[in-house]
């Protein structure tokens, strides 16, 4: 199993359409027992958070944010832990919007002091 994501921070490694989070995005993940959460902020998110569980390498989480234009979204996302060669955490995502049409995939990764 992946190690744990508490403490650390991700952040998307392509943007997304406008509206949603992007390179500029970070994401502070937390992780207790089974249970994952996180705070989001950056680029077109003013503020966004999820909450979910792990089960070995997989998350299953629900997400809200408030976007610049003052517009809200929510959605579902299953992720898939991976270690990279390097040691840092990259999540391989597959989301939907549950606040409007769309679907997609995304991949983020652990930021580190050497990382922008």
């Amino acid at each position: 199993m992946a190690p744990s994501l508490d403490g650390l921070v991700l952040a998307p490694v392509a943007d997304q359409s406008a509206g949603q989070v992007g390179t500029r995005t970070r994401f502070a993940y937390h992780e207790r027992g089974g249970a994952i959460w996180a705070e989001y902020r950056g680029g077109d998110i003013v503020r966004g958070h999820l909450v979910g569980t792990r089960a070995g390498d997989r998350l299953d989480f629900r997400y809200v944010q408030l976007r610049t234009d003052g517009g809200t979204a929510c959605g579902h996302c299953v992720s898939t832990v991976v270690e990279l060669p390097d040691g840092r955490v990259r999540l391989e995502e597959t989301w939907e919007w549950e606040s409007g049409p769309g679907s997609g995939t995304s991949v983020v990764e652990q930021v580190t002091a050497h990382a922008p």
